[in-house]
């Protein structure tokens, strides 16, 4: 059966597809045809004897996956708790790697719950066409991942004591061959404390080849006080150096709000949160109420998570991209440049080889506030 493997859509159920389902997970962790679930537990053979990964030490690197290819990653889901003993911030310790073929340097680099549109070490729930997060931290993307050779998926566990539990599924389809222009997925975590005045926050840069950017969540803890969502997204395509090809009107504007996201509610004002296919506020808080610690103070600056997915309309690129956010503010005297704590993920897909990502922050540089 031939076929363009990436036709999707339910007018296309009907039709058969071409490809060989699989699964890895651990009841499978090879994904091999005819080896799910064999492993026993005290209700007997084969009746859930090994539904995760138990005890990922500190430190430890556990391969998901290890696929030989040509295929295409179809959906991942994961999940783990979000909080230990030793501290309250595992969804940021916890360190999602992805490489195709032979790369020796990941083309997806996260921590685990950003990439999920996750941020600030806290869960939320997310309802969008790629990324969907059900309730408790369940953990799901669609985005097609291809390869033509090989697939290996790891998550580094640089918290300071053991995961008890790492539970997850990666649904694959296996090919015969890809079509030539197939490019491949990457993702990239960045963040600045303290952003610099007048200086736009690079979310993403030095990426060479062709390709399509298709994504950017955003984590924006607000450190100044007044509104904060002047800034304008800009996209510098092909060659752009001084200015941009494409410039947005403002933050709210971009992740598809208006007018601060806030309503008046019996005299109060109201901040909407909101979740749609391509666009998402998921997350908003003014203080920290999970935290309950003597060590700690509950009260954190404003969180607020945000996504935006270029999926009906992709931004193309032939052979550079960058991407940066202006951190403007208005109040009553007019706008001023502020200074924020910003982290992102940044999602596209690219040829390769791709440059490789810089050094990830450690683990006490992306603890949120």
């Amino acid at each position: 059966m031939y076929g363009n493997p990436f036709l999707g859509g339910l007018s296309s159920l009907p039709l058969i597809k071409p490809g060989r389902s699989r699964a890895i997970n651990a009841e499978n962790p090879t994904g091999e045809k005819g080896m799910g679930g064999m492993a026993a537990s005290h209700l007997g053979p084969s009746r859930k004897g090994s539904p995760c990964i138990r005890d990922v030490a500190p430190g430890a690197t556990a391969t998901l996956a290890e696929i030989a290819g040509p295929g295409i990653i179809e959906h991942i889901w994961i999940t783990v708790t979000d909080r230990t003993e030793a501290d309250t911030f595992v969804l940021r310790d916890l360190v999602l790697r992805m490489y195709w073929d032979d790369e020796t340097v990941p083309s997806v680099e996260s921590p685990l719950g950003d990439f999920f549109c996750n941020g600030f070490g806290r869960g939320c729930v997310v309802n969008s066409m790629p990324i969907v997060v059900n309730p408790t931290r369940g953990f799901n993307s669609y985005f097609p991942m291809p390869f033509r050779s090989k697939a290996r998926i790891t998550i580094e566990n640089q918290h300071e004591a053991p995961i008890p539990a790492l539970f997850y599924q990666i649904d694959y389809c296996l090919h015969d061959e890809l079509p030539e222009e197939t490019a491949y997925f990457h993702a990239q975590w960045r963040r600045q404390p303290i952003t610099t005045k007048g200086e736009d926050y690079v979310i993403l840069d030095q990426v060479r080849g062709a390709g399509q950017y298709v994504g950017t969540y955003l984590a924006l803890t607000a450190l100044e006080r007044y509104w904060w969502g002047e800034g304008e997204i800009k996209m510098y395509i092909d060659g752009d150096e001084e200015y941009p090809t494409i410039c947005g009107t403002g933050t709210e504007d971009y992740f598809g709000g208006a007018w601060s996201f806030a309503t008046q509610q019996n005299g109060k004002t109201v901040e909407n949160t909101y979740n749609t296919p391509f666009m998402g506020y998921p997350y908003y808080s003014s203080h920290d109420d999970s935290v309950h610690n003597p060590y700690h103070n509950d009260d954190t600056p404003p969180m607020r998570g945000f996504y935006r997915w270029h999926i009906p309309d992709p931004i193309r690129f032939r052979q550079d991209l960058k991407v940066t956010i202006q951190q403007i503010g208005v109040y009553k005297k007019g706008l001023f440049e502020r200074q924020d704590d910003v982290a992102s993920v940044a999602y596209w897909y690219q040829t390769e080889p791709h440059q490789p990502f810089g050094p990830l922050p450690g683990k006490e540089e992306r603890w949120p506030r």
